[in-house]
């Protein structure tokens, strides 16, 4: 259902207003660079920031772009299970495909309380991702856990960004083969996939969306020889996106690419000139600035 590139879309502003127009020409050039999905209103785009109207209001504006052409994944998480299934039932209405869900951060819920939360969530009726993300949630949910979950027909897969490449094969056991495990760390995507993952939910595909989508064919088809040299490409742009927070850098990116603003909500801010100079020199380096 999905595998691949499924670029973490960025939400871009005009004036500090989401702009619209921008939005929907990025669903389009992303599905012509060859994505094989898109994921708004995650954290790369700025959920955190955006009103609930404005979240809703992406996803519907995505989901009618998009138009059926590839799978979209609507960022529908919060620490708060009543608000998290609210997300998910929007997503729904809207005609999105799946939810990623994350671990509720900040309340530290033990292992039965994310049972309970994605539980309600799953029971919407829409297909849900777990996003399971230690380093911003504090809670890792254990593969027993999720285990547990992958039980329930409409929990369908994981967004794993523990950047522990052992945890896809320990996953496998608990939550079988068929389980969609989706990296959520661009840098160990080769390493995710030749482990048992399928895909990325990636960041830097929002500026090199047509070489990630080739990097992840390779690695699909076994082809590691040249996903190694792909990666050769990719790897500078993946440590230069994530120098300071990784959506300004992809916000920059796109900006120098001439796709959208690097307008992004405080408490973020623009990157420095010294990080400028280094996201232009991976790009650079990856063939997608002269």
């Amino acid at each position: 259902m999905f595998k691949g590139s499924l670029p973490a879309l960025v939400t871009p502003f005009s004036d500090g207003q989401v702009d619209v127009v921008a939005l929907k020409k990025l669903v389009n050039w992303h599905i012509a660079q060859g994505s094989n999905g898109l994921v708004p209103v995650g954290t790369t785009g700025e959920s955190p920031t955006l009103t609930h109207e404005e979240h809703d209001m992406v996803v519907e504006t995505v989901v009618a772009e998009v138009a059926g052409r590839i799978p979209v994944i609507a960022g529908a998480g919060s620490n708060s299970t009543r608000e998290t299934v609210r997300l998910v039932e929007a997503a729904k209405k809207a005609g999105a495909d799946a939810a990623l869900v994350v671990t509720p951060y900040y309340n530290k819920p033990t292992q039965r309380g994310l049972i309970a939360h994605f539980t309600a969530a799953a029971d919407c009726g829409l297909p849900i991702v777990i996003y399971n993300i230690p380093p911003r949630s504090v809670i890792d949910m254990t593969p027993e856990t999720m285990g547990e979950l992958a039980k329930h027909e409409m929990i369908v897969g994981v967004k794993d960004a523990t950047a522990d490449l052992a945890r896809v094969p320990a996953t496998r056991l608990t939550c079988g083969p068929d389980f969609i495990q989706l990296s959520g760390e661009d840098a160990t995507a080769l390493g995710f996939n030749a482990h048992g993952g399928v895909g990325c939910i990636s960041v830097t595909a929002n500026i090199a969306p047509k070489l990630v989508a080739e990097f992840q064919a390779s690695t699909l088809a076994g082809d590691y020889a040249t996903a190694l040299t792909q990666l050769d490409r990719l790897m500078p742009l993946h440590q230069a996106v994530f120098t300071e927070p990784g959506l300004v850098g992809a916000k920059y990116g796109m900006s120098l690419l001439g796709l959208c603003s690097e307008e992004v909500r405080r408490p973020l801010t623009g990157l420095t000139d010294e990080t400028k100079a280094k996201m232009r020199a991976a790009m650079v380096h990856a063939g997608l600035l002269n």
